[in-house]
């Protein structure tokens, strides 16, 4: 099963009405946050090198890297493969993630037939290839196949925004963040960014690029 999508600011107005009904910690951030973003992104190769792009960088070192790497034309698999490791240090990459950037590109996915799959076959099929991790998968499911119901429960910014609004003594784990979250079923993508748009406020800064 899919499940339901979400491709419109309507469905996500639709499951932060649902939260709000259902505990009024959502509702208080709500008012605090007002409207929740849509972040839907386009789905394939590009998407899945921004996550890996992301991985374990502040908001802005991602966006440096990135707009370095879309300026040098190495988003695309092709010109990634046949760029050398120096050009993607140039970029910012660590020797790490050109060795991920790399595989992802030989990877050779089908990004059409992963539209059609069970979110969880998904993400088996990303989490597959060497340094894409449950979190990259998840917010890819999420934001570029725009299914309605999946949670990053391993996310920092997710679980000190739990800690903040539900007034808890710790951060949660990822363990405990994945069991708070099934009660947010079948909208635990948008209590995602209504967990993530309290922390930009909470915060002042940005949880998630």
């Amino acid at each position: 099963m899919i499940g339901r999508i979400i491709n419109t600011d309507a469905d996500v107005t639709e499951g932060a009405a649902w939260l709000a009904a259902y505990d009024p910690r959502f509702a208080k951030a709500l008012e605090m946050c007002g409207p929740l973003p849509l972040r839907r992104r386009k789905d394939g190769f590009r998407e899945l090198l921004s996550a890996i792009t992301s991985q374990q960088l502040s908001v802005a070192s991602a966006n440096a890297i990135w707009g370095r790497m879309e300026a040098a034309g190495m988003c695309d698999p092709a010109p990634l493969l046949a760029a050398s490791d120096e050009e993607l240090r140039a970029c910012g990459f660590s020797r790490q993630k050109i060795g991920y950037a790399k595989d992802l590109a030989a990877a050779d996915l089908d990004y059409t037939a992963l539209r059609t799959l069970p979110s969880d076959d998904v993400m088996r099929q990303l989490i597959a290839i060497r340094g894409i991790g449950t979190w990259t998968a998840e917010i890819y499911v999420m934001f570029s196949l725009g299914r309605a119901d999946v949670f990053a429960p391993g996310d920092l910014a997710l679980q000190e925004a739990a800690k903040m609004l539900f007034d808890l003594d710790e951060r949660p784990k990822e363990k405990t963040m994945r069991i708070m979250s099934e009660d947010w079923t079948p909208w635990r993508s948008v209590a995602a960014r209504l967990l993530w748009s309290y922390y930009r406020v909470a915060k002042e800064r940005e949880g998630i690029r």
